[in-house]
């Protein structure tokens, strides 16, 4: 059964490869408006629910891999280098975001995700996914377990 055949929709990322989507950022008086996702940006596989990750300055949290979930990471506070892993090739992608550099970052199912802490001040990752949380199709492995050097 492919990705689309379980989730009802019909994305597929090109090459398979995670997806990294300038944001707009509007000014307005009183503050920016931060764009996040809308129903027809590429990277949209459906909506299952929003959350967001708080993450201490030098903390990491790694290593997950979602089998069915698409994310869609976008940092609004602060800056959080993530990382992916696309183990059957052995490739890493990285990706350093923050306000200043403002984009969503699209990853599709059967990658390793982790992502790290980078600026003193609070920070904050916001994922849209496209299926809501379940622990059964979700993979853990310990940080000492991908050889990576943060």
């Amino acid at each position: 059964m492919s990705l689309s055949d379980q989730t009802g929709s019909n994305f597929i990322p090109m090459n398979n490869e995670p997806i990294l989507t300038k944001n707009a950022i509007i000014s307005v008086d009183g503050g920016n408006v931060l764009h996040g996702l809308k129903s027809t940006d590429a990277g949209f596989d459906g909506f299952g629910e929003a959350y967001f990750s708080l993450v201490d300055k030098d903390y990491i949290k790694a290593w997950k891999r979602h089998r069915v979930m698409t994310l869609n990471f976008i940092v609004i506070s602060g800056k959080i280098k993530i990382v992916t892993l696309d183990d059957s090739k052995n490739k890493f992608f990285e990706f350093n975001l923050s306000t200043s550099n403002y984009h969503r970052l699209t990853i599709p199912p059967m990658y390793w995700v982790g992502f790290k802490g980078m600026s003193a001040e609070q920070n904050i990752l916001l994922n849209i996914a496209n299926i809501p949380h379940d622990p059964d199709e979700v993979d853990r492995k310990e940080i000492q377990e991908v050889d990576y050097k943060w």
